[in-house]
């Protein structure tokens, strides 16, 4: 500036700022994911057995009259038993077996017995003399029980992921902040104090979860 015959200059000096204290960072440990599954088991509740018999007259000529021995030379006869496990159970670990008679002219004429299920049943083709067989399996009931699993994220820098099959009931995000044990349920949209979460449904329907830290938190 200008005052009388004399010459002033100002100058100008930048304001100086003091770094602002942020703090401590909050440190995010011991992170685990803890959902349920439904499991379905077999309960082994007794067993069931059935003889029966194959009535027949041995070294009697077919004359093509069926039911015929496998070479259609001597007549037969075909015996059949069913088992039926009740509502809500089924059989397994069928067999059938020859207990009685000339077991070796026998042959099992169909076989709805070996792979189970709540009815059972068998027939055999005899062409001797009389034959007794017995059907037995044992008796499972379906049992449905939650199971408990845990997983852990795989963490890179201050970003974690994990997935959670499509199965996945109640998820929920288990951490120690800054010492603290605590538990973040998982909605269908993850929201989380110390995060920014997102999510996407694989093909499958699994879900994948990308989480980064927020400003002010810290993995180890």
């Amino acid at each position: 500036m200008i005052a009388g015959d004399e010459i002033y200059i100002a100058r100008m000096e930048p304001i100086r700022r003091e770094p602002q204290n942020r703090g401590p960072e909050v440190t995010v440990t011991g992170i685990s994911v803890r959902y349920s599954i439904e499991t379905a088991t077999a309960v082994n509740v007794g067993s069931a057995v059935k003889t029966f018999e194959i009535v027949n007259m041995g070294n009697v000529l077919c004359e093509g009259k069926p039911p015929c021995s496998p070479g259609m030379k001597w007549r037969a006869a075909i015996g059949s038993a069913t088992l039926d496990a009740g509502e809500g159970k089924e059989f397994r670990n069928a067999r059938l077996s020859c207990i009685a008679g000339p077991c070796p002219f026998t042959t099992i004429e169909s076989d709805n017995f070996s792979k189970g299920g709540r009815t059972i049943s068998a027939s055999v083709r005899n062409w001797s003399e009389t034959t007794t067989f017995l059907l037995e399996a044992d008796v499972s009931r379906r049992q449905v029980a939650d199971t408990i699993r845990l997983s852990y994220p795989v963490i890179i820098d201050q970003a974690m992921n994990f997935s959670l099959p499509a199965s996945a009931e109640g998820p929920s995000i288990e951490a120690k902040i800054d010492g603290s044990a605590i538990v973040f349920p998982l909605g269908p949209t993850p929201i989380l104090s110390w995060a920014n979460c997102s999510v996407r449904t694989a093909q499958d329907q699994a879900r994948l979860f990308w989480c980064e830290l927020k400003p002010g938190y810290r993995f180890p």
